[in-house]
């Protein structure tokens, strides 16, 4: 007899339909496990073992072959425990075959039966939304499943309660849907003492989803800028919540089925290699550029990151998502983010400072600027320079506006944006970008000239463009004018 139960192999955020197929036959008592199996999937042999056996069933002294079609795509990961499982004991007799045909199975198996938790099960449970299937996956994930609408969902916390529901004995109640997780409120524009061109870039830069590079010598308030700019972006969408939940749960990170409307914040170590900032390594998962999409992917001391590591962010930066091709798999992850970047001016990070002496300089900031590639730099929309602070502006009362009142201007601007039809200006382009962002008379001639001198590159001009028509929606203006293409320009001047 042959029993088939259905569940799926993860490629990125894409499920593909997988069949376990379940054969008991004569021969000497052997059982295998192929269809291009990894080694988590063929160790599914003793951990299915091991929970039969603590059920008190004992495997039968038979052949057992599993298959797991499409035999040539690649399987891997711990959730094909359940479906073996249940199609072994569907082959033995234990449970019907026909009645595990309107489900896809995911779970990984204890070895005392209990069902554990495996990463991908919101993957899994849209895919069984457009199948039309049910879902079973372990009870703490039931939450997690249950965020995909019309999908009947079984979530038993071991193999015996399972098969009880199964064979009517005992119903296992529906799981609540996952509860939206309160934000976690970071730091307060008002802990910013100073710095007033800097908290402009920051909010330009909320306003327009723009990438933003912060140069300044040590303490200067960097990181600290970078961290209050969760307080001022706009929550989640509902459709864009799921979006990053779909890669957390992939990555095995959302807990207790809980979304966050909050905006993904990352702040990988300058160490981080180049697999665990864009995704990949042997079993392929999402990097950190792909963790924080939709949010802020934050690097400190931005030259300290090996300038391979950095390069590879280029096309993600540009196409809003990584291609990670491996031999036996093409994956691709989201990655629209936005990077916010800080740096020191030289190795030492006083270069500039009248105070403290640079004994390189300049040999300091060229050798130290130049480990960041000229690609890189150009795709970076707002470059600010952050100056020390004195001790006499710290002495300074707190500033009268907060991130509360930041964080309105950016909605407006944001409201604005949507309506264009895209989710900020980071994402106008073509027509929509000609059309909305060409300037006035004026600011088209000092747009011109400013090209010519600071000698722009197409990418560079159209992302001053989109920064100009972010500085415009924040001052509620129709049309992009000479003022707001200067105010653009301002930030371009650095680099040139």
């Amino acid at each position: 007899m042959v029993a088939l139960v259905r569940t799926v192999a993860y490629l990125g955020l894409e499920a593909r339909a997988v069949e376990v197929q379940c054969h008991v036959g004569p021969g000497l008592p052997r059982f295998n496990v192929v269809g291009l199996a990894d080694k988590a999937v063929s160790e599914s042999r003793e951990r299915v073992q091991a929970a039969l056996s603590a059920m008190g069933l004992a495997m039968p002294p038979k052949r057992i072959t599993v298959n797991l079609s499409p035999a040539d795509l690649p399987k891997d990961g711990s959730h094909y425990d359940l479906p073996i499982a249940l199609a072994l004991l569907a082959a033995m007799g234990v449970t019907d075959a026909e009645q595990l045909g309107d489900w896809i199975a995911v779970g990984e198996l204890a070895l005392d039966g209990r069902v554990v938790a495996s990463p991908g099960v919101l993957i899994a449970a849209l895919h069984a939304s457009e199948s039309g299937t049910g879902l079973i996956c372990p009870a703490e994930q039931g939450p997690e499943a249950r965020w995909a609408s019309g999908v009947p969902v079984l979530a038993p916390s071991d193999l015996m309660s399972l098969l009880g529901h199964l064979k009517g004995s005992l119903v296992l109640p529906e799981p609540a849907r996952g509860a939206v997780a309160e934000a976690v409120s970071g730091n307060d524009l008002k802990q910013v003492k100073g710095q007033e061109t800097a908290k402009r870039a920051l909010e330009i830069a909320a306003a327009g989803g723009h990438n933003l590079l912060m140069v300044g010598p040590p303490g200067s308030g960097k990181s600290l800028l970078a961290s209050c700019l969760p307080g001022i972006l706009p929550d989640l969408t509902p459709a864009e919540a799921l979006e990053v939940s779909m890669v957390q749960s992939v990555a095995g990170t959302l807990e207790a089925g809980r979304i966050s409307r909050a905006r993904p914040f990352r702040a990988p170590h300058h160490s981080a290699s180049m697999a665990a900032l864009t995704g990949g390594g042997l079993k392929v998962r999402p990097g950190e550029v792909s963790l924080a999409h939709l949010g802020v992917l934050f690097l400190d001391e931005l030259p300290e990151f090996q300038r391979p590591v950095l390069d590879s962010l280029r096309q993600p930066l540009e196409t809003g998502q990584v291609d990670v091709a491996r031999a036996n798999a093409h994956v691709t992850f989201p990655a629209r983010v936005q990077l916010v970047a800080a740096m020191n001016p030289c190795r030492c990070g006083y270069a500039g400072d009248p105070a403290r002496n640079c004994n390189k300089y300049p040999r300091c900031i060229g050798d130290y600027q130049a480990r960041l590639s000229g690609p890189l730099l150009d795709r970076i929309d707002l470059h600010v320079h952050v100056g020390a602070v004195s001790a006499l502006d710290m002495a300074l009362p707190p500033p009268a506006e907060g991130s509360a009142e930041v964080a309105n201007r950016v909605a407006a601007a944001r409201a604005r944006q949507v309506a264009r039809g895209v989710r900020s200006n980071a994402e106008l382009e073509g027509e929509r970008l000609d059309h909305y962002a060409t300037p006035d008379e004026a600011g088209h001639k000092l747009l011109f000239q400013a090209a010519e001198k600071l000698r722009l590159s197409a990418r560079g001009y159209t992302r001053m463009l989109r920064v100009a028509r972010t500085v415009a929606d924040l001052a509620g203006a129709e049309t992009v004018g000479r003022v707001h293409i200067a105010e653009a320009l301002s930030y371009r001047l650095m680099t040139g």
